[in-house]
């Protein structure tokens, strides 16, 4: 899958250390390659199997900071994100042990993931020291609400917004029909039913019936707009997305190569 994603010309990879043993395997996978890509990785959710972990406290962020090396068989991350705030936690407290390993060395850049406008605000005004170049939030055509704050903050900011769940969880490829459970080994299924039954909605699936049709007007797929409409917001960097075939990393990798016009944007979001 690594090979296949260096392949189609990716070279930017989002883990994180609550990811089950995704760091190791990525490790494993990147071999002599690791100076060829950017790694990204995150900290402040529990680790699976270990008591004691998660938040963004100075010697946490410490502790964390160097199983993650380890755990990459790497001297240095590129992109070393909060994955959710620390409500008990000041956030110039975590920024000033970010910074401690941005000047070390073990950190190139930092970023965040689930914040707000107002938080990435707080954390924009704490000053000197490292800052913030990324925000990675929950962000497709479905659920749109970063539009409102988020993403102008970025623009002004000069911040880079990393889209996740980019597929809606799969919704936006067509892998789910209306009315029927989902499939065995998908996402949703894997969440439980109160997780597809809020994503499998009647609302939703006419919202993707009406993309469905958009896209296929122009030549394209549902997939295909999903990325395209990401990437044409100037504040969009990169959008995360998963797989688990190499036929998927080939179809996210091309989906990237639509680029819509601005009356195009304004056709899509009248359907949404």
């Amino acid at each position: 899958m690594v090979d296949a994603a260096l392949d189609a010309g990716i070279n930017f990879f989002d883990t994180s250390d609550s990811y089950g043993d995704s760091e190791v395997r990525l490790a494993q996978a990147l071999g002599r390659r690791r100076d060829e890509v950017l790694i990204a990785t995150k900290f402040g959710s529990p680790v699976r199997g270990e008591e004691g972990t998660g938040g963004a406290k100075p010697d946490y962020v410490r502790t964390a900071l160097e199983a993650s090396l380890r755990r990459l068989q790497t001297d240095h991350i590129d992109l070393y994100q909060i994955h959710r705030p620390d409500p008990e936690t000041p956030i110039a407290d975590t920024l000033a042990v970010l910074d401690e390993a941005v000047k070390a060395g073990k950190v190139r850049e930092i970023g965040c993931s689930n914040f707000s406008a107002a938080q990435i605000r707080e954390a924009e005004e704490v000053t000197p020291g490292a800052r913030f170049v990324s925000v990675q939030n929950h962000y497709n055509l479905l659920n749109r609400a970063d539009e409102a704050e988020v993403l102008p903050l970025c623009e002004q900011l000069g911040i880079g917004h990393l889209p996740y769940f980019p597929l809606a969880s799969g919704l936006l490829t067509g892998k789910y029909s209306r009315g029927q459970a989902p499939a065995e080994g998908t996402r949703l299924q894997r969440w439980g039913k109160g997780m597809a039954d809020s994503v499998l909605t009647e609302d939703n699936f006419d919202q993707v019936d009406a993309l469905t049709a958009w896209a296929e007007k122009h030549g394209h797929s549902i997939l295909d707009l999903a990325f395209a409409y990401l990437l044409a917001h100037p504040a969009v960097s990169s959008v995360i997305a998963g797989a688990t075939k190499v036929g998927q990393i080939e179809a996210n990798a091309a989906a990237g190569s639509w680029h819509l016009t601005d009356d195009q944007l304004a056709e899509v979001r009248t359907l949404v």
